[in-house]
């Protein structure tokens, strides 16, 4: 799962991102309210955590406009203040979950995983949502894992919605745009770098070797195609 971490102190942006990818997350972070939400449409991150004060524009502004873009990513917010008015606010338009600083790290991670499983739910599951094979890889949806031998590989709701998609229509081109209105919503805001990002860096996960695809191929100027 990747997760856009938004916060303008260095110390704590570094610390959350290295405390994250301990918990094997992946990470992306951006140091101010609009780097935010430009990080959010090229990376298209699973998750996303977002300071309340930020200069440029501030989390609640941020999380409007990634709203505006995505209506179901989960948004976990941090402040420093306490005031109920904030917490209002936040949840409001459009937050999760709200946690004010200071922190403790175990109720973080316990929080992200928590609201992931209540809001990470694939769009189009399968229609049996059985374990498939693709080439050497068995992936169970219901586990939101693959396996390769003896190794383990965690997937995200959606990148398994895409590998399940492109399983569903092997042999055949599935585009972008199809991808876009069946993993990530009809009115997901689409954004071909951030696509490619998505498919490269789930190449990374489950491709043996990414630079020569057996599972997720590419088809120039058309989309991606699985060839059993």
């Amino acid at each position: 799962m990747l997760i856009l971490i938004a916060e303008d102190d260095a110390n704590l942006r570094r610390g959350l991102a290295e405390l994250l990818q301990l918990e094997g997350f992946e990470t992306v972070t951006a140091k101010c309210g609009l780097s935010a939400v430009a990080t959010f449409e090229s990376a298209a991150p699973d998750f996303c955590i977002l300071d309340v004060s930020m200069p440029g524009i501030d989390g609640f502004e941020a999380c409007k406009r990634i709203r505006g873009r995505n209506g179901t990513v989960p948004i976990l917010f941090l402040t420093a203040h306490n005031e109920e008015i904030d917490r209002v606010l936040g949840l409001g338009m459009g937050a999760d979950d709200y946690m004010g600083k200071p922190f403790g790290t175990r109720e973080l991670i316990a929080r992200i995983k928590a609201i992931s499983r209540r809001a990470m739910v694939p769009v189009q599951p399968s229609a049996d949502d059985g374990v498939f094979v693709m080439s050497d890889l068995r992936i169970d949806p219901r586990a939101l894992r693959a396996y390769r031998g003896n190794k383990v590989i965690a997937l995200s709701a959606r990148e398994v919605a895409v590998l399940t998609m492109l399983h569903k229509h092997a042999k055949f081109v599935v585009t972008r745009n199809q991808l876009y209105d069946e993993c990530w919503g009809q009115h997901h805001f689409s954004n071909s770098r951030a696509l490619d990002q998505f498919i490269s860096a789930l190449r990374r996960k489950v491709e043996i070797d990414p630079s020569l695809p057996r599972i997720i191929s590419t088809v120039h100027g058309s989309g991606y195609r699985y060839d059993p």
